[in-house]
């Protein structure tokens, strides 16, 4: 393919290229580009967000360039401190191994598990010595490091950085020596860390990696990035009818983005599709890409059935449960429908919870046993249930 049509692919949804200039003169080589991203498996589930950068890399496989997928097995350990406004939380040599082997499984559903290079940087990391390691280190200085914004900040307010922590940005770089990266992708959060690689690999000698960063793909909230700590993400493994349902719940601002980042469909004629119609081709596209065709045109038909006619419990079957509680806060929180009284809260203030058509004004709301309950929370969860005592 000629340079100028694969610049037009690789350029789509990313946010900046360091340099363009230097990718072009790369391409021109006309010889396959190792392309490198760095996914530290610090949670078990890879979820949209992450495949932003994921579907980048199928886009570099499918124009026959070398493509790396990197396991941060070690540098996962430490935990990457990028906008964080505290020290993380250490994750166990153990804990790492288990997310890794399921970010393995999950990959593959977005990359060519044949044309794809599977790398954990623990292979060249945990064999370095402490003259390696202090040979490393005299590659930066503290205030260079001090001079990325999120540590900036925590120095400022008197917050705590660990040594760790400092390390981490040339762990990072120094895997972009190891592997000789022409290119490394990461979110526009990861700049530093990125800036650092281009810089170590001509410390080192190469030329110097080209530098592209794709956006942060908002979660569900609208407002942060998605993320599973903050409850707003959208896990690829998860059922496809939870998954079309929550893509259903986006803003319409927040779909063009979504088509722009998780799909190839041309976005002026997506703008030219009504806004429902196309936010439902969008979950059913996303929810085929992960679970296959036939899923994602089930999910669609679950979704009209249940929402688009007027009564979504119709085809629900009644389900039966022990009666251990006799409010329906207490039973939200122990179906992890509600994750806590202070979201149980949030959604009766904001009328999002109906009970047999009703909406719950009272915190204090009560269940009886013997008893059938429509239960509707938020858009697009609905629940049938009779309660038992035994």
């Amino acid at each position: 393919m000629d340079i100028k049509k694969q610049l037009e692919i690789i350029k789509r949804g990313t946010v900046e290229i360091i340099s363009e200039k230097e990718l072009v003169s790369k391409l021109e080589k006309k010889k396959p580009l190792v392309i490198k991203a760095g996914f530290d498996p610090s949670a078990p589930d890879i979820h949209l967000g992450h495949t932003v950068l994921l579907r980048k890399l199928k886009h570099f496989q499918d124009l026959g360039h070398r493509v790396l997928f990197l396991i941060g097995d070690f540098t996962g350990m430490i935990g990457d401190p990028t906008g964080r406004s505290e020290i993380r939380k250490q994750l166990t040599e153990d804990e790492v191994k288990e997310n890794a082997k399921t970010y393995r499984k999950q990959v593959f559903k977005i990359l060519d598990e044949k044309k794809t290079e599977v790398v954990f940087n623990s292979a060249w990391l945990a064999k370095m010595t402490l003259k390696d390691t202090l040979e490393l280190m005299a590659h930066t200085t503290v205030s260079q490091v001090l001079a990325r914004a999120d540590f900036s900040e925590r120095y400022k307010s008197g917050k705590d950085i660990s040594f760790l922590e400092f390390m981490y940005p040339l762990l990072q770089a120094y895997d972009s020596v190891e592997l000789k990266a022409d290119v490394e992708l990461g979110g526009t959060d990861q700049k530093f860390n990125l800036l650092m690689g281009r810089e170590l690999q001509k410390d080192f000698g190469q030329e110097s990696q080209v530098v592209i960063m794709t956006p942060l793909l908002v979660g569900l909230d609208g407002v942060n990035k998605m993320s599973k700590s903050l409850g707003n993400h959208i896990g690829i493994s998860e059922k496809p009818e939870e998954m079309f349902g929550k893509i259903m719940s986006i803003s319409d601002k927040l779909m063009i983005q979504y088509y722009e980042l998780l799909t190839d469909e041309n976005l002026d004629e997506v703008r030219k599709i009504h806004p429902m119609e196309a936010k439902k081709k969008l979950a059913r596209d996303i929810v085929s890409q992960y679970h296959g065709e036939e899923a994602g045109n089930a999910a669609l038909k679950d979704f009209e059935n249940k929402f688009q006619k007027r009564d979504p419990f119709t085809e629900l079957k009644l389900e039966s449960k022990t009666f251990k509680c006799d409010k329906l806060c207490d039973f939200l929180i122990s179906e992890k429908i509600c994750p806590s009284k202070n979201e149980y809260r949030r959604l009766v203030e904001q009328g999002a919870i109906e009970v047999n058509s009703h909406k719950i004004n009272e915190l204090e709301c009560k269940i009886e046993p013997s008893k059938e309950y429509c239960i509707k929370i938020g858009k697009k969860r609905f629940l049938k249930v009779i309660f038992t005592s035994k």
